[in-house]
């Protein structure tokens, strides 16, 4: 999909109670989990199928602004402390526009292990627009979890209707266990 014919979509999301538009479709459970392609922190770069190992595991998404905004940052650590609910089938990772050295940085300056994985959408913004998710006044991923099962298929959808709150952690964790 080229950037002149993405879908945009309002309604759906707000920033510090202002309506933004979201680039990309609206995405629901059951669904193909859409093709993307994230950047590592080696800045290689991980596709969909990667990121499912090939089918054996299951992917939970952290979906951030910014891991230089306080809410994204707790928000991180507040799930990088929960990874002991998910079962072994799961991964979990933490997707932003932040470069991978910014990413890196937000992960050295937390206390303790930082177990999530760090992936950023700042290449082609590819996950953003095919996932629904790119905030065109900011050039920002809305906040969101998206949890792909092992069939590369959509087991849970969370958008947070306002960018400056918090998730449902509860529904999410509880979501990304049911895909293992």
């Amino acid at each position: 999909m080229s950037a002149q014919n993405v879908q945009e979509r309002t309604d759906v999301v707000t920033f510090k109670g202002k309506p933004m538009t979201l680039q990309g479709p609206a995405l629901e459970a059951g669904a193909p989990a859409p093709e993307f392609r994230l950047t590592a922190g080696d800045l290689s770069s991980l596709t969909l199928d990667q990121l499912v190992d090939a089918g054996k595991r299951a992917a939970m998404l952290i979906v951030v602004p910014s891991l230089d905004t306080s809410v994204c940052s707790l928000e991180s650590q507040k799930f990088n402390q929960r990874l002991g609910e998910l079962p072994a089938g799961v991964s979990a990772w933490v997707v932003s526009m932040d470069l991978p050295f910014a990413q890196a940085r937000w992960a050295g300056a937390q206390e303790g292990d930082v177990r999530l994985g760090m992936l950023s959408d700042y290449r082609d913004r590819s996950f953003g627009r095919n996932y629904g998710l790119l905030i065109g006044e900011l050039d920002l991923l809305a906040r969101a979890i998206v949890v792909i099962g092992k069939d590369k298929n959509l087991a849970y959808v969370q958008i947070v209707p306002e960018v400056a709150q918090e998730p449902d952690y509860d529904a999410a964790l509880k979501a990304a266990a049911a895909a293992a």
